[in-house]
């Protein structure tokens, strides 16, 4: 898969997870997530596969996600890391800037995400963003 293809792909799945007004089904989790899967939230929680898909699931609506500044490093032979920025707009107003990365693994299931972290972006890196115009 050509770079720039692969980049748009992972972005896409990546995609689904922030809802964008449609929630994922348990099945669909299932097979956007790898068996394996864990991830450290922007809380610096960890959280596992069941936690994710449970909680997921259970969301009726989520806050807004935006983000942007994707990019895609081959790590081996079927795995690859997405990184980007992503805003999350909470009912309260208030937005949590965070800088997001995923590796994706693909085996029999195809693409699917085994790690995710979100760490909370400083305030020097958002205006940095923003001075840039690449804010989402």
């Amino acid at each position: 898969m050509i770079m720039e293809n692969l980049l748009h792909h992972l972005t896409t799945l990546e995609a689904e997870l922030h809802h964008h007004g449609i929630l994922c089904t348990p099945l669909r989790l299932e097979k956007l997530l790898h068996p394996q899967f864990h991830e450290v939230g922007q809380s610096g929680s960890p959280y596992n596969r069941e936690t994710v898909i449970r909680y997921l699931s259970s969301c009726s609506k989520a806050p807004p996600t935006r983000s942007n500044n994707h990019a895609v490093q081959i790590l081996g032979e079927k795995q690859a890391l997405l990184t980007y920025f992503s805003a999350s707009t909470q009912p309260s107003g208030d937005t949590f800037y965070t800088w997001r990365s995923s590796i994706w693994v693909n085996e029999n299931e195809g693409w699917q995400l085994l790690y995710h972290q979100g760490t909370p972006a400083s305030a020097v890196s958002v205006n940095n963003l923003r001075e840039q115009g690449k804010l989402p």
